[in-house]
């Protein structure tokens, strides 16, 4: 057993405030598990994706957005699908808790519309 939600790493690049985040697992080809920690009012700054990459909210809320700024709302349950190059960004009014999901070699399944209150 161990706790995966440790905030051992301050994430304050890209302009980022009020983030952390703990590396929980890697693989080969580079594969990375991260749980990233956005505090209220934080955000992780707007960046490119450098591999493919999933954003799993796990706990809160807060918002993502794309290269346009258009902030989108995401919750506990929700997850966005990013690809190498998009520039993106989120954050959180009131706190959230995210796994990330990166590598050059992960191969994503399509995404399945969001419907509030769905049952997967």
């Amino acid at each position: 057993m161990f706790r995966f939600d440790r905030a051992e790493k301050v994430v304050d690049r890209f302009d980022s405030v009020g983030a952390s985040a703990t590396p929980v697992a890697a693989g080969e080809g580079a594969v990375h598990l991260t749980c990233l920690s956005v505090e209220p009012g934080g955000t992780i700054g707007a960046h490119p994706a450098p591999v493919a990459q999933l954003f799993l909210v796990i706990a809160g809320e807060g918002w993502v957005a794309g290269a346009d700024g258009l902030r989108v709302s995401v919750s506990a349950g929700d997850g966005v699908r990013w690809e190498p190059g998009e520039v993106h960004t989120s954050g959180s009014a009131t706190g959230l808790t995210a796994l990330a999901v990166e590598g050059p070699s992960l191969v994503l399944s399509a995404p399945g519309p969001r419907e509030p209150g769905a049952v997967a």
